[in-house]
């Protein structure tokens, strides 16, 4: 949706990933530019609250609200790879002496520094996405225990059929719902557990070096040239179980 198109969305419904209707769009706030900036969203429970612009995905008249945890996680586990690869990088050249201990040591400090940080807001997506899988784990049994008493009053007459089927057809589309969003949530945790372990994305090899020619020169040239650096681990998701399988 363009620019100009954005109010057009006031008071439209906002969903999030799994299709559940979480609020409606209440205004937008500008830059003094004219740059959308934020967006306030009145939720179900009637409170207001500004979102970064890049929390929403418009498509039409669908809106739809990405998390602050799926936004972070995706960004952490882009950069934590890429901070250490520097990292290694800057090492790899010191070692060749190719740069003063001095400017290693600069760098590196803030290297080591930008990690540390990543690192604690990654444990802390992970703590987060932790409580929301307990939060759809609950709502999955609530469900479940839902769906066990309808069929009972079903089985002794108490429910008519049309109820029956329009009551079961609702739960079962909000069971679908929570069992999406918790293991989302489950893959979001393993993905951001994995880099922290170490077993960060891997990257691009480096382009291999050109083939030596028979030439005293440039043969001494190649024996002298940097090594490659070292390949960062596989990535290995592991998908963690919950108390209940989806």
């Amino acid at each position: 949706m363009s620019n100009s198109n954005l109010f057009l969305s006031i008071g439209k419904p906002v969903k999030n990933e799994y299709g559940r209707v979480i609020g409606k769009i209440a205004s937008f706030a500008l830059t003094p530019s004219g740059k959308f900036d934020a967006v306030y969203i009145e939720f179900g429970d009637g409170q207001f609250s500004k979102q970064p612009m890049e929390s929403l995905r418009f498509n039409g008249p669908e809106i739809t609200f990405i998390t602050k945890i799926k936004n972070t996680a995706s960004t952490l586990c882009d950069q934590i790879p890429l901070i250490w690869r520097k990292d290694e990088a800057l090492k790899d050249l010191a070692d060749k002496k190719k740069i003063t201990p001095e400017v290693y040591q600069d760098l590196h400090n803030s290297f080591s520094n930008v990690l540390t940080q990543l690192k604690k807001d990654a444990q802390i997506i992970i703590e987060e996405a932790t409580i929301e899988i307990e939060r759809c784990q609950e709502e999955i049994s609530s469900l479940s225990y839902a769906i066990a008493n309808l069929e009972i009053e079903h089985e002794i007459g108490k429910v008519d059929e049309e109820n029956y089927k329009s009551a079961f057809a609702l739960l079962q589309d909000t069971l679908r719902r929570a069992s999406a969003e918790k293991a989302d949530y489950e893959l979001t945790k393993s993905k951001v557990s994995s880099v922290l372990l170490g077993e960060s994305i891997q990257l691009p090899p480096k382009p291999a070096a050109a083939a030596p020619v028979p030439n005293k020169v440039y043969a001494e040239q190649v024996t002298n040239a940097p090594t490659k650096l070292p390949e960062p681990p596989v990535v290995v998701y592991v998908k963690e179980i919950g108390k209940a399988g989806i």
